[in-house]
């Protein structure tokens, strides 16, 4: 099961798939546009989001092909991050280190690193532009699993892209807020599927970048890989902090280019995530 939100002239409307087929959520029931209003009825109901939304479809006639304009997701408040949560991440974040040791210590410590990444108004969708800094000479996407709080719980996930300069992450890990929060420096999409429909714990993650329609790098990892499972992340994100229905939260990544490769502007960047989707954006400098 897939959820969809989409908004064309401002008109706001859910969209689900399920077993190939398209159901108007919004238009079966009409309180219903957006992914949070999906969430606060279903609790409402005391169901998970997938029996809810198969209790509304069990009478309608579904539709193959729906035409509409995949918006972001879910209307994410606040999106936070966690890194060095695979040990790929580790070691790649030492050799671009002028302090190494910091990745070491965090990566085996008790508490994660976290860090704010985004509010809703810097946060790009499917298919929107993602930003690089004009003061940065050495710039990553960085594909990552990425669940959705609601009361606190983890309630579903999406694809993510954590756009991060390592060229100012590296000069000083006191950069990091620098280094991962800019102009366009996350996106989320192009949907997101209910927890209880997803083995998260065991998910295939590609990456591919296109420049002038040439693949100039590719990556895959496994969300098996991570060491900081999602429910210890959620722990440690809540603890003596509010966090706003609705946040989505990145999980670190495993996929990371060689020390020799940077973003230019117009590249093209897709991040597959298993039985989720693709999410893809145009790079441009911000």
């Amino acid at each position: 099961m897939k959820i969809y939100q989409s908004r064309k002239n401002y008109e706001r409307k859910l969209l689900i798939n399920y077993q190939d087929m398209f159901y108007d959520i919004t238009s079966i029931n009409p309180i219903i546009k957006t992914s949070l209003d999906l969430m606060m009825v279903s609790i409402s109901n005391n169901l998970n989001i997938s029996d809810y939304v198969l209790k509304l479809i069990q009478n309608e006639t579904g539709d193959k092909n729906i035409n509409f304009e995949s918006y972001l997701p879910v209307d994410s408040p606040e999106v936070w991050a966690f890194g060095v949560t695979y040990a790929d991440s580790m070691k790649e974040r030492q050799a671009e280190s002028d302090t190494p040791d910091v990745y070491g210590k965090v990566y085996f410590a008790d508490r994660p690193e976290a860090f704010f990444k985004s509010t809703l108004r810097r946060l790009r969708g499917p298919n929107m532009t993602v930003g690089i800094r004009n003061d940065s000479t050495w710039d990553v996407p960085e594909p990552e699993l990425t669940f959705i709080v609601y009361q606190k719980q983890i309630i579903g996930f999406t694809c993510g892209n954590d756009m991060s300069s390592r060229s100012i992450e590296g000069e000083n890990p006191l950069y990091i807020p620098q280094a991962k929060i800019f102009k366009n420096s996350a996106s989320i999409g192009p949907c997101w599927v209910p927890i209880e429909c997803l083995n998260y714990d065991n998910l295939k993650v590609e990456m591919v970048i296109k420049r002038n329609s040439e693949e100039v790098f590719s990556g895959t990892c496994n969300t098996s890989q991570m060491k900081r499972k999602c429910d210890e992340l959620n722990k440690w994100l809540n603890q003596s902090n509010d966090i706003p229905d609705g946040t989505t939260v990145m999980t670190g990544t495993g996929i990371i280019p060689p020390m020799d490769f940077t973003l230019n502007q117009n590249d093209l960047v897709s991040i597959t995530i298993e039985n989720i989707g693709t999410l893809i954006n145009t790079v441009e400098k911000v």
